[in-house]
């Protein structure tokens, strides 16, 4: 069992912001996490931090969309993105955040790594490729964790993983894929090996399991 070296319990609020202008200092390391708005972004950023509420949980998604900031320590933060694909706001709102996160991910000189959150029964959906293509086009590791991993038996959990996998393939950028379930913490340990790598921590020649 990997064990981490940052201790993710630690995160507290920084700051939520409209864009990357009002974002802290462009320096240090960020992580930032992605995904459709009901792909359970929140219920895997408390789940790593081992924090109930840490990033809100709303039963109508896409409520939030600022982009909120959560220091690690002095050097190391974490970003939730504004969860994308909703319906239930005016064009003008969506057109508005796609322009911020374009922004952040080819500006951001700190973002050392992007987690695309997926349902794992849903995986690779238009909005989430668009995403891998932006990161890989700005030379940004991908991480996608197929969420809600507990929803599938062990046979279809590890077919639909290994599927995802190969179609990544396509995309020709440092992209890992793992099944994640915030309700048993399958998957926690991965996810925090990779992203002790990004933060500078963590050591490649460890190999997580399927």
């Amino acid at each position: 069992m990997y064990k981490s070296k940052i201790n993710y319990q630690q995160a507290t609020f920084l700051t939520s912001a409209p864009d990357i202008k009002a974002l802290p200092a462009d320096e240090g390391i960020e992580v930032a996490f992605a995904g459709r708005s009901n792909a359970g972004k929140s219920s895997a950023l408390n789940t790593l931090t081992r924090q109930n509420s840490l990033a809100r949980t709303s039963k109508t998604p896409g409520r939030t969309q600022l982009i909120n900031t959560f220091s690690l320590d002095e050097q190391r933060r974490l970003i939730d993105l504004p969860g994308y694909g909703f319906a239930k706001v005016p064009l003008t709102v969506k057109e508005k955040w796609q322009k911020s996160l374009a922004e952040y991910l080819m500006k951001r000189t700190s973002l050392k790594g992007l987690v695309v959150l997926m349902d794992i029964r849903h995986p690779l959906k238009d909005l989430d490729q668009d995403l891998i293509h932006w990161a890989v086009g700005s030379d940004l590791p991908v991480l996608i964790l197929l969420t809600k991993a507990d929803k599938l038996g062990p046979g279809a959990r590890k077919k639909t993983l290994l599927e995802v996998r190969e179609a990544t393939l396509a995309f020709m950028g440092d992209i890992t894929v793992h099944a994640f379930s915030s309700l048993n913490k399958l998957g926690l340990p991965e996810l925090e090996q990779v992203l002790d790598l990004w933060y500078g921590v963590g050591t490649d020649s460890e190999t997580a399991p399927l």
